[in-house]
């Protein structure tokens, strides 16, 4: 089994295989969405076209947080939650608070 570079004290979450791909998938687009926002800076386009994109590329961000937080609550909340940490929901509250700014 390949060893993970994770700090001391950090907390992980193994997620399955077919879940990870989806999110690596999805922040690759988004990364091609930022690099193309800047290429269109370099080039001097036009503010509002920029915006559009930039507007795209948040929606982008949003949706990615939506389907990990929805995973986040389904998989490791209750996972905790059964085991009796309900320290969890606090910390959840305080990160769709930071979601929610």
């Amino acid at each position: 089994m390949e060893e993970k570079n994770v700090c001391p004290g950090c907390k992980t979450t193994e997620r399955p295989e077919e879940e990870k791909i989806k999110l690596i998938h999805r922040l690759n687009r988004i990364e091609g969405q930022i690099r193309g926002i800047r290429g269109m800076v370099e080039r001097d386009a036009y503010c509002a076209d920029i915006l559009t994109q930039s507007s795209a590329a948040n929606a982008a961000i949003n949706a990615f947080n939506r389907d990990l937080i929805a995973s986040h609550i389904r998989h490791c909340v209750a996972r905790d939650l059964r085991e009796g940490k309900d320290e969890v929901i606090d910390e959840l509250a305080v990160t769709l608070q930071r979601l929610m700014k």
